[in-house]
């Protein structure tokens, strides 16, 4: 699992760092749901449990998280925030390509 260098972190996140310890650690997390890249290049973003990162068909090991958050809700806040900073900042809305590029 890599992190993007500029990751969006929810306000409800306490401890990023140690959040993104225990993920490479395959610790469990009850309120954490990651943003990652989307595996599949037809897609831009997935926002998952974290609790399903546990399990074998996930691929952890590529993965690139963008964001962190506490709840499914601040996730999708959070992908709304980035899609409006990539369209201000690129004129599109090709979120996949700015996080792979800048990520």
């Amino acid at each position: 699992m890599k992190f993007c260098r500029k990751l969006y972190v929810g306000e409800s996140v306490k401890n990023p760092e140690k959040v993104k310890w225990k993920l490479m650690h395959n610790a469990g997390q009850f309120s954490v749901y990651v943003i990652a890249v989307a595996a599949s290049e037809g897609d831009q973003l997935e926002i998952i449990h974290s609790g399903y990162l546990k399990q074998r068909c996930f691929d952890t090991e590529h993965m690139l998280v963008a964001g962190l958050a506490a709840s499914r809700q601040e996730a999708v806040e959070i992908v709304t925030r980035l899609a409006q900073e990539v369209v201000r900042e690129t004129g599109n809305a090709d979120l996949r390509g700015y996080l792979l590029r800048n990520g």
